[in-house]
């Protein structure tokens, strides 16, 4: 990409826009991100999906593969912008949020939807009704939306204390105050609420539920497994 090509992406505003993180090493699924799965390659779904919702303008995929994709047949165009990640960035070890500061130092919008390519299920409907309640959630005062997977079951800690129950008093399950799980899906925020805790979660985010059959998220082979069953109730 020309210096000029790149000046002008940077500094066009956009008013949504996906990031995309991937790096090339995978410790549990080697390889993981390009591997194929149910037939194209595990980061064309998710990319496929966020691609196919009009209200975002540009997918950002930071990464350490720039040649790799190149070798798949990806790379820039009117929606898709991939930047080569900086080396100080790089590697297992270095928390995400430093890699969102990257994206969010060198491409404006008014807002950003952050997901990963190991959530494959996430359809294009989905994004579009997270984008929907992000929305009206900041007219509600909240700065941020993370999603979440719902959990009504009775949960005890690492000293086997109830958390959410008593024991003693045992109510039906579905009457239980839920605990939620934050499952990597999407996430919603925007350059102020990013600044308000350096994180991709601000100071008073909203929750999301996502649908259980698209909430998967693909960290070991077993989860990879996992994922190719639940592809088949979408």
């Amino acid at each position: 990409m020309s210096l000029l090509r790149l000046n002008i992406d940077m500094e066009k505003k956009y008013n949504i826009v996906a990031l995309l993180p991937m790096k090339y090493n995978s410790e549990r699924v080697p390889g993981k991100n390009f591997k194929e799965f149910q037939g194209k390659p595990l980061v064309n779904w998710i990319l496929d999906s966020l691609l196919d919702v009009p209200e975002i303008d540009r997918v950002i995929i930071n990464t350490d593969a720039v040649d790799k994709l190149k070798s798949m047949g990806l790379g820039d165009s009117d929606k898709v912008l991939i930047r080569e990640r900086p080396e100080e960035i790089r590697g297992d070890m270095v928390s995400m949020n430093k890699i969102i500061a990257d994206d969010l130092e060198n491409v404006s919008a008014k807002t950003y939807l952050m997901t990963h390519t190991t959530n494959p299920l996430i359809s294009s409907e989905t994004i579009t009704n997270s984008i929907i309640s992000y929305m009206d959630a900041l007219k509600e005062g909240y700065d941020s939306l993370f999603s979440v997977n719902k959990f009504q079951s009775r949960f005890y800690n690492s000293n086997v204390e109830a958390v959410n129950h008593d024991p003693q008093n045992m109510i039906r399950t579905q009457d239980l105050d839920p605990l939620y799980e934050e499952n990597s899906c999407l996430y919603l925020f925007s350059k102020e609420s990013f600044g308000s805790t350096n994180a991709r979660i601000g100071s008073k985010p909203k929750v999301y539920e996502t649908p259980f059959f698209e909430s998967v998220d693909i960290d070991d082979a077993e989860t990879w497994k996992l994922a190719e069953v639940f592809q088949r109730f979408k």
